[in-house]
Order: structure tokens, then sequence, then C-alpha cells
């Protein structure tokens, strides 16, 4: 099984194009979010190592989710990156919830 037929189970997709469109919106999302961050740091005047993370943390991440649902809309693939940030939260979620016992 190659690296496509395993996205394809994985993802719950049904064609290898989709699994590109899917990997490309990834990277359109990842370049564009890369570029934003370096302009609006320098910018800002961000220099010290902390509030770096702290404007990833606070500004990035929710900038990232939002250009990957714009990029999924604009590649016709929406309600794969919907259900793929749901999922996401989901987890995130999971890991501040308490445990019982």
């Amino acid at each position: 099984m190659n690296w496509i037929e395993k996205l394809k189970k994985r993802w719950n997709v049904k064609s290898g194009w989709q699994v590109m469109i899917i990997l490309l919106v990834f990277a359109c999302t990842g370049f564009t979010v890369m570029y934003t961050k370096r302009w609006m740091v320098k910018w800002l005047g961000i220099e010290a190592t902390w509030a770096v993370w702290c404007f990833n943390i606070f500004v990035i991440l929710p900038l990232y989710q939002i250009i990957l649902l714009i990029y999924g809309w604009v590649f016709g693939q929406y309600l794969f990156f919907l259900q793929f940030e749901k999922k996401m939260f989901q987890r995130i979620g999971s890991l501040f919830s308490q445990k019982k016992s």
C-alpha cells in the first residue's frame, strides 16, 4: 500500500486527487502563515523569545485555523477541513478534561 492509499484510508477520502488537494491546502496554509507571521513579528517589533512564543500561541495558532478553512473552501475541501479541525480541538480539549476513575 503506497502513501497516498494510506492517507485516503486515514482521512476517509475517495480519490488520490482529493489527497493531493488536501496536501496542497496544508502547504498553502503553512506558507501563508509563515510569511504573515514573519511580517507581523517584524511590524510589531517583537524580539524577546517569550513574546514570540506567546504571539505564536495566541495569534498565529488561531490565524492558522482560519486560513486553513479559507484555503479549504477555495479548493473545495471545506467540509473535510471543518471536520479535521473539530477532531483536533476535541483532542486538545480532552487533554484538559478531568479523567474520571
